[in-house]
Order: C-alpha cells, then structure tokens, then sequence
C-alpha cells in the first residue's frame, strides 16, 4: 500500500527517504571534513617546483594529474610503507588518510624519511575527531602538535614541519554516522581549534 502511494508521489518519496533513510555516504572528493584540507594541501604541493619533482602516492592516485616530472602511486598489500623498499629515491611522498590504517606507523614514518631525497618533502594527512572507520583496520589519531612530534621522531627537523588542522563543531557531529557531502548553502568552513576533525602536515627532509 505505502509503496503504491510512494510511486505516485515523488514528493513523498524525497521526503520518506529524508526522515527513514540514511542519508548516501559521500565519496572522498564530496566529503565536508575534507573540503578546507584538500584546498590547503594543494596550495603547499602547488608552492613546490612540481615539474622537476618524482612522486610516490601511497595507496592513491589523486595526485596523478598535478605536474610531477614523474609520478608512482603504490597500494597495499604488494607495497607495505611500513616495511616494503622500492628502488630509487622521490622528491615527495604523498599519504593521505593512510597512517591511521597502519599497525606501526613509526615504522612507515621512518621509511618514508628513507624513501626521501635530500630535500625532498612528505604530505600526510590523517583524521583526528572522526568516528573509528577500519579499512581494513583503524590504529591510530594525532592532534596538529602530536603529528608533528611524531615526524620530528621519525626523522625530520621540527623547524622543517609545517602542520595544520581544521575541523567544527557541527561538522563531528553531522558525521557522526555517515561521510556528508559538503552543501555550501548549508554548512560552514569556519575552524574551531578545540575541534579538529582532521590534521595535515608538509615535512620536509
């Protein structure tokens, strides 16, 4: 009988699937948490000299497109950062959202100072006030302050760290169930320091 009504009535239907249904988990590029982070992180790799630089992305190719002089992306499990050695040294590696996945993350950290060229840098970026989300499990968060003492440990000079966090108070709670999609009609980009959804960090060796 409801289904009948339903069918007849799109109207009805948006707003039976508004209050019963859970809303559609947003893709990565869509997501609120993600918006101010992915606009600061390619403002800092766009600062660099891009067509001189050999890329490494771990387990991702959103960076494919960007410039690099040469450019590789690795996944899991035939390239493990916390162990696996790769021929060659690069200019950047890129990790985004990954380190929190990992068992030993110091262990990957100090491998990725080893992958690096003098000079070379290292983007990671990583979830601090988001819900636990294995994948295919979930280990670790860091504030700004405490990813950037980990690098430090890892090897890299604390004056050579830049680190950065965003995150509000009503995006940790809109995705508290789902990844939202970010509306800007709806949802505002405003940094409360005391809620950092996600932090991110350009070190350089």
């Amino acid at each position: 009988m409801l289904r009948k009504i339903l069918k007849k009535n799109r109207k009805l239907v948006s707003l039976y699937q508004r209050l019963f249904l859970p809303p559609k988990p947003a893709e990565a590029h869509e997501q609120w948490v993600r918006v101010v982070m992915d606009r600061e992180t390619k403002i800092l790799v766009g600062e660099l000299y891009l067509e001189n630089m050999k890329a490494l992305e771990v387990s991702g190719n959103k960076w494919s497109g960007y410039g690099f002089k040469n450019y590789q992306s690795v996944h899991f499990p035939d390239f493990d950062i916390c162990s696996t050695t790769i021929d060659g040294k690069f200019d950047i590696i890129i990790a985004e959202q990954v380190f929190e996945h990992l068992s030993y993350p110091f262990k990957a950290g100090k491998n990725v100072f080893r992958l690096l060229n003098d000079g070379g840098v290292f983007l990671i970026t990583t979830p601090f006030l988001l819900k636990n989300h294995p994948d295919p499990i979930d280990c670790t968060r860091w504030t700004a302050q405490g990813l950037k003492y980990f690098l430090h440990e890892c090897g890299f000079d604390l004056d050579k760290i830049q680190v950065h966090s965003w995150g509000n108070r009503a995006c940790l709670i809109a995705n508290l169930d789902n990844w939202i999609k970010y509306d800007p009609k709806k949802h505002s980009l405003q940094n409360e320091e005391d809620f950092p959804l996600v932090v991110w960090a350009l070190a350089k060796k």
